[in-house]
C-alpha cells in the first residue's frame, strides 16, 4: 500500500473517530443497561459496525422481540448501505476481491461521503487511503463501546444530558455535506417529509428506508442537470441557428 495515502487516510478518519466517540460510548452503556455483557457489546460493535442499527438492535433485545424481527429491523436501517455500495462500485473497480470485501465491510456513512467526495474531486480512490480512513474509525469504535459499557453507570440517563441528539445531528451533518449538489433541496425535503409520515403511520425503523425510497423515486423523476459540454453544444447550436 502507498504509505502517503494510508497516512492521509488516518488523518482524515481521526476527526470522524473523535466525533463518533460519544456515540460509541453511549451504545456500550445502553447495551449493558439492556442486559448485554461487555463481550457481547464488543462483538456487536465489531461485527455489525453500524451505530444506528446497533441502537435499534439493543432496543429490541431489551423488549424480548423475536430474532427474525430484530434482523429485519436492522436490515431496514442498514438498507442505505446497498445504495452506498452501488454508488461506490464505479470508483473501486481496480480493487482486488479481498480489498473489496474490506471496503464494503468497513463502509459507514462518513466513509462513503468522504470516498465519493475524493473521487468526484478527480483524486484516485486508493485502497491505502480508504483502509487508513476506515481503520482509525473502526478500532476506536469497538474499544470505546467497551469503555462505555464499563462506565455506563456514570452516564446516567442519556436524555438528561442531551446524548440522544447525537444520532440525528450526526446524520444531518453528513447530508448537508452534499448540499451543493443539483436537486439536493427537493430530494432532501421530500425524503424528510416522507420519513416523518412513515414514522407516524408505519413506525421505526421503517421510516428510514421508506423516506430514502421516496427520495430516490423523486431523484429519478427529476431532469438531469446539463453537463458543461452539453451547455457548450446548445450555445453552438443557437449560434448556428442565428447565422
Amino acid at each position: 500500500m502507498n504509505r502517503a495515502d494510508f497516512v492521509e487516510g488516518l488523518r482524515g478518519g481521526s476527526a470522524v473517530a473523535l466525533a463518533s466517540a460519544p456515540f460509541g460510548a453511549l451504545f456500550g452503556a445502553l447495551a449493558v443497561e439492556n442486559g448485554m455483557s461487555l463481550s457481547e457489546a464488543a462483538f456487536m460493535s465489531a461485527t455489525v459496525y453500524a451505530g444506528a442499527s446497533q441502537m435499534v438492535g439493543i432496543e429490541l433485545f431489551g423488549h424480548n422481540v423475536h430474532a427474525w424481527l430484530i434482523v429485519l429491523s436492522i436490515l431496514a436501517v442498514n438498507f442505505r448501505h446497498v445504495l452506498y455500495s452501488a454508488a461506490l462500485a464505479r470508483y473501486i473497480g481496480h480493487f482486488t476481491p479481498v480489498q473489496k470485501f474490506f471496503t464494503f465491510f468497513l463502509l459507514v456513512d462518513p466513509q462513503f461521503a468522504e470516498a465519493v467526495k475524493r473521487a468526484e474531486a478527480g483524486r484516485r480512490l486508493t485502497f491505502a487511503w480508504y483502509f487508513g480512513f476506515a481503520i482509525i474509525i473502526y478500532i476506536p469504535w469497538v474499544l470505546i463501546s467497551i469503555a462505555g459499557g464499563m462506565l455506563g453507570g456514570f452516564i446516567g440517563d442519556p436524555k438528561a444530558i442531551g446524548l440522544d441528539i447525537l444520532l440525528p445531528a450526526y446524520f444531518l451533518g453528513i447530508v448537508l455535506g452534499f448540499r451543493k449538489r443539483d436537486n439536493f433541496l427537493p430530494v432532501a425535503l421530500v425524503s424528510a417529509v416522507a420519513s416523518v409520515f412513515a414514522y407516524r403511520y408505519v413506525g421505526s425503523p421503517w421510516h428510514v428506508s421508506l423516506g430514502a425510497a421516496v427520495g430516490i423515486v423523486l431523484a429519478a423523476l427529476l431532469p438531469l442537470p446539463q453537463q458543461p459540454q452539453d451547455l457548450e453544444a446548445d450555445a453552438l447550436q443557437s449560434e448556428v441557428h442565428e447565422v
